[in-house]
């Protein structure tokens, strides 16, 4: 925190950008004719985040994703302790996991310190157990922060710990 004030040059200790929340997201479009496949999603975020995920519909189709609005999706939010033991992991843990991995993109912050992270497989966190799951599936992470640009929110993530491709 006093590398961030120092680096900024912030007056005050409460300008200095803190992580506010953490949002998983599954999209799970196979449940329209398969209903156990969500109740799989579910239980594979619940293990994952360690709390229990709401189901939404999508409010818009983005074709990128194969995703039609109304479609469900899982998502937690997390915030204060479980979302700093989930940084944690997704850091030390299941990010070195990812093969061939050398670092996450620098470039996807969102103009406003946000970070979004696309994982293609559920199976690089310790959680998920091979044998159990039904298929492999991807998911969404956004860092939630109260930086006002992309270079604070960067530094942000640096001092966590996240590897960032050069």
């Amino acid at each position: 925190m006093a590398l961030l004030k120092d680096h900024f040059d912030f007056k005050n200790a409460m300008q200095v950008p803190r992580v506010e929340k953490v949002v998983v997201n599954i999209g799970v479009g196979e449940a329209v004719q398969e209903p156990k496949v969500l109740e799989n999603a579910v239980s594979e975020l619940t293990a994952i985040t360690g709390q229990k995920p709401c189901i939404r519909q999508a409010k818009k189709a983005i074709s990128n994703f194969k995703l039609r609005a109304g479609l469900p999706i899982c998502m937690v939010t997390l915030r204060g302790n479980r979302m700093f033991e989930f940084l944690d992991r997704l850091i030390s843990f299941a990010l070195p996991q990812v093969r061939d991995f050398r670092g996450v993109s620098a470039r996807s912050f969102d103009g406003r310190g946000n970070y979004n992270l696309g994982i293609k497989e559920q199976l690089i966190f310790p959680e998920i157990d091979y044998d159990v799951i039904d298929q492999v599936r991807g998911m969404n992470i956004t860092i939630v922060t109260s930086a006002n640009s992309d270079e604070q929110g960067v530094e942000l993530l640096k001092s966590l710990g996240m590897p960032f491709s050069e």
